[in-house]
């Protein structure tokens, strides 16, 4: 009855909303999302931020603004950059989005065209997956490694393809967990100058790194080619849907003014609530919390699979971030384990949509975030009954 352009069809439904939609009921127990702990979520200071903003600039606050987004965030967010990485950034060179994702957006839509060579992770993360699909490019998985991503295939990959860009998670890969080493850093890093590639380095766990000590970004090995991407939500509110992107100049110009076509601006309201609250509160103070709590319902999880799991499970033990990535069994399928883990009211991700080549049907992604630590021991156990069962039938 209708027709649609040719990219709908090109373009995966996000699997993780599907699944999100079956785990509102209140029985299930879910690892399948990525949520941050609602917890943590400094509801009374963010209450009070607002306050502040309605009663103080309220009209201005509910007004139209600028493209580029409140300047004063975004020289707060240069100024953390330079105090957390050691980076010399301008505001100029960052614009507000409605959340990290439009970011992936934004930048799928001014430089990648139909056929275009895209490199990615392999695992990826499904949201990048989904956002660049939109403009039809040839993606090219490199697998990852224990420290980061396969140079010798990454290597390959931009030698034998004109390869447009690089997009990675250094920090907490979702959906594996892992962190690339400094190391490996430099090794991609060199890998994009040789070819001429522009890294494009999402950086949402950056902060949640459990240790609190942080590697470098890619742009200082990269200065030039690496564009970045960051976010408010696992750090404040989701809800509130703040992210941000840095990149060169020229490229800066080019987001804006996709951005303008967009939306013309980033939520306001919640721009100026997000400033007030970082001026009124301790936010790396805030980080540590998470952090902490985090990284100990890590522990519990990586305990229950030590513990109760077979021993032919295998997994990742990420330094921060949200997620664990699971192998399964030999012939142990993740969508038979979804199905007979939500008949036990436990939902988890199976691996299949983070590959762009296929692959993946004995993996599954689970989330450590937005559980209590009740909720992980009777939930992974539950999970390593089916487990159990399924690879011993």
């Amino acid at each position: 009855r209708y027709t649609f352009a040719p990219r709908m069809a090109k373009t995966p439904k996000s699997f993780i909303r599907e699944i999100l939609k079956v785990t509102e009921r209140p029985e299930i127990i879910s690892f399948a999302g990525g949520l941050p702990s609602p917890a943590l979520i400094d509801v009374d200071g963010i209450r009070r931020a607002a306050n502040t903003v309605l009663e103080q600039d309220g009209r201005c606050a509910l007004q139209y603004s600028t493209t580029e987004g409140y300047l004063p965030l975004r020289q707060f967010i240069a100024d953390r950059y330079k105090k957390r990485l050691g980076l010399t950034i301008s505001p100029e060179e960052i614009l507000i989005t409605n959340g990290s994702q439009q970011c992936l957006d934004l930048i799928g839509k001014i430089l990648i065209g139909t056929g275009d060579h895209v490199a990615i992770e392999r695992p990826g993360y499904l949201g990048a997956i989904q956002a660049f699909s939109q403009y039809e490019p040839e993606f090219h998985p490199v697998p990852l490694m224990e420290d980061g991503p396969d140079i010798v295939s990454l290597n390959l990959t931009c030698r034998t393809h004109p390869v447009r860009l690089f997009y990675g998670v250094p920090n907490s890969q979702n959906p594996s967990g892992i962190t690339y080493s400094e190391k490996r850093r430099k090794d991609v890093a060199d890998v994009m100058k040789e070819h001429g590639v522009l890294f494009v380095e999402d950086d949402a766990y950056g902060e949640l790194n459990f240790s609190g000590k942080s590697l470098p970004s890619m742009q200082t090995f990269l200065p030039g080619q690496t564009i970045i991407t960051g976010s408010f939500s696992k750090i404040l509110a989701p809800g509130m849907r703040m992210g941000w992107v840095v990149a060169p100049r020229e490229i800066m110009e080019q987001l804006v003014v996709a951005k303008q076509a967009a939306d013309l601006h980033s939520n306001y309201l919640s721009q100026r609530i997000a400033y007030e609250y970082l001026l009124q509160n301790d936010i790396d103070g805030h980080i540590r919390k998470i952090r902490a709590a985090y990284e100990h319902q890590r522990d519990v999880m990586l305990r229950i699979i030590k513990e109760e799991f077979p021993e032919t499970v295998t997994s990742t033990h990420p330094r921060g971030g949200m997620f664990i990535w699971m192998t399964l069994p030999e012939g142990c399928s993740s969508m038979d384990v979804f199905e007979q883990a939500l008949k036990e009211n436990v939902a988890v991700l199976p691996g299949m949509p983070f590959y762009v080549d296929g692959g993946g049907s004995d993996t599954m992604r689970l989330n450590f975030s937005n559980s209590t630590d009740e909720n992980i021991i009777t939930g992974m156990g539950r999970l390593a009954r089916v487990i159990r069962r399924m690879s011993s039938s």
